[in-house]
């Protein structure tokens, strides 16, 4: 009897190594026959992108708010030469941050602190301010923190000076969020705040000992400073009476010095699009000279990494070139293969359908871009799975006055989309079962917010990503025309290795796997259509929709 049971257990064993092994075969095949469609994407975007050949091994995907925040206070720790942070903000109560820079800027004499913040959101009133509690740092090293603040040219005249705070940074905000020490760098939506370390969710990408991409990170926020406003200690600073300084100011404890005397703070639009397209050109040369001379890695082992920079009110547009291309390219792959839409064959005629296609896609502030939401529904040959934040996820969820209408706003916004889901159906649909290939769910968790952003592509629903968008955009109007972003497309090789194996590769497309099942954990239904959105809130995003 018990050499039946071990016979029993050791055949069970099998069996699930045996399953294990026939999904893992199933996914690689299906990888390598998207492969072509992913060279032909990666092949177009080097043409009008800087790219980065990275070692898979050197890639990690965070998946908590404490080992992001952990993670970050390790690496500032252990710097050397320089620390160089970008977000929109610093919270209040970072005292742990600050005093971690703090500590190991005493430690090393060498090192250098650079910090890039949004302005706007950095200096409302009061004595916690992000501005306020950086002086420490500035006062104890003054020649060894350099803090900038971007301020968007968008609200000017009359308008800058009657919006209050909080809501003038509905005019468009720095959002990039860089977090780099030496040559390694975390890229994330994440900002530098209490919440965003605890109990929000959201997407942090470690790179560790990568000098080419933190030399970009790095190179890339030193191309925005002659843009921004220089934070100061007031008692340090004297402005004289001439035009140098016209355009700086003395706030209280802090002064804001412009950086440039020779260009309004109102009219940067012209240098601003300039110097970042200048600095793409020259990043994407830069790599071109290097290839031919045969210097950068192109191992089977290495991921393809593409920097996007979407600056609408500065004309830089890569992010929806970057769409236009990605749906462009599986439109051309649905036609190879002929891809019927979702719901057009009759039933029992599936098995002519070969696998699809799986895009998913999320952000905590959904509304889809107008011209994204065309692309999805037109291209009905990929299966398309959207997770957004529900109502009691969202981070402006119970604030007092008209911010606490964004979530039910939110709700509206959904309610429209998903309508022009249901009529592209009908449309795709020859035989009138108005099936979609988009399927619009919401992430909720008791106690947590959404935060979260960007895409992950798989070959099919059984396999593991082998593409990705991540960083700060949140793939809706305000990222597209507003704020000033910064993302990456990752794209991965197929795995070379056996089924049995675990090559990096293979490794990093799990963890991204991973990443994907993580959210869709605490993912439930779309509820939207059951939601009341009152008059007033249809007013409201009426005329402020684009700013949401």
């Amino acid at each position: 009897m018990l050499l039946s049971l071990r016979s029993n257990v050791l055949r069970s064993s099998l069996n699930i190594n045996s399953l294990c092994i026939a999904l893992r075969l199933s996914s690689t095949c299906a990888t390598r026959k998207f492969q072509p469609i992913l060279h032909d994407i990666t092949a177009e975007l080097k043409q009008h992108q800087p790219k980065f050949s990275i070692p898979a091994d050197g890639i990690r995907i965070l998946s908590q708010p404490s080992e992001f925040y952990s993670t970050l206070l390790n690496m500032i720790r252990r710097a050397e030469e320089r620390i160089f942070l970008s977000s929109l903000y610093i919270g209040s109560s970072e005292n742990e941050l600050i005093t971690t820079l703090m500590n190991r800027l005493a430690e090393k004499q060498s090192l250098h602190l650079y910090l890039l913040l949004d302005l706007n959101r950095s200096t409302r009133p009061g004595p916690a301010s992000t501005a306020a509690i950086l002086l420490p740092l500035l006062r104890a090293f003054p020649d060894r923190v350099h803090v900038s603040l971007f301020r968007s040219p968008n609200l000017r005249g009359i308008l800058a000076k009657i919006v209050p705070p909080r809501f003038n940074e509905g005019w468009g905000t720095w959002h990039a969020k860089i977090y780099g020490v030496d040559n390694d760098v975390i890229i994330s939506g994440a900002n530098l705040s209490r919440d965003y370390f605890t109990n929000r969710r959201d997407r942090y990408i470690r790179f560790t000992a990568q000098a080419h991409l933190s030399d970009y990170c790095f190179d890339f926020l030193q191309e925005i400073t002659p843009f921004s406003y220089r934070l100061l200690p007031s008692e340090a600073t004297t402005l004289p009476n001439n035009n140098t300084h016209r355009h700086s100011q003395i706030c209280g404890d802090y002064a804001l010095i412009w950086s440039d005397p020779e260009t309004h703070p109102h009219r940067i639009g012209d240098k601003m699009q300039q110097a970042l397209t200048t600095f793409q050109a020259t990043n994407r040369q830069k790599f071109e000279e290097e290839e031919k001379a045969g210097r950068p890695c192109t191992s089977s082992s290495n991921v393809t990494l593409f920097p996007i920079i979407q600056a609408g009110k500065f004309r830089v547009r890569e992010e929806e070139q970057f769409f236009q291309l990605l749906f462009g390219h599986l439109k051309k792959a649905a036609m190879r293969a002929y891809l019927p839409p979702v719901g057009s064959l009759p039933a029992g005629v599936s098995s002519i359908v070969q696998e699809r296609p799986l895009m998913d896609l999320t952000s905590g502030y959904f509304s889809l871009y107008h011209p994204y939401q065309k692309l999805f529904l037109l291209h009905p040959q990929v299966e398309v799975r959207i997770v957004a934040a529900s109502p009691k996820a969202n981070g402006f969820y119970g604030s007092p006055g008209i911010s606490g209408r964004i979530p039910e706003g939110y709700t509206f916004l959904e309610q429209k989309f998903m309508r022009a889901v249901r009529r592209t159906a009908d449309r795709f649909s020859i035989f009138g079962s108005g099936q979609s290939n988009i399927d619009l769910s919401e992430w909720e968790k008791d106690g947590w917010t959404y935060h979260a952003k960007g895409l992950w592509l798989s070959p099919s629903a059984d396999s593991s990503p082998v593409l990705t968008l991540f960083g700060s955009t949140n793939l809706n109007s305000r990222s597209a025309d507003i704020d000033t972003e910064l993302s990456f497309v990752m794209a991965l090789p197929p795995s070379t290795a056996s089924p049995t194996a675990n090559d990096s590769v293979e490794t990093l497309r799990e963890q991204l796997a991973r990443e994907v099942a993580v959210i869709r954990e605490d993912v439930k239904p779309w509820k939207g259509d059951s939601r009341k959105v009152r008059w007033l809130t249809k007013l409201i995003v009426f005329l402020v929709g684009k700013k949401l």
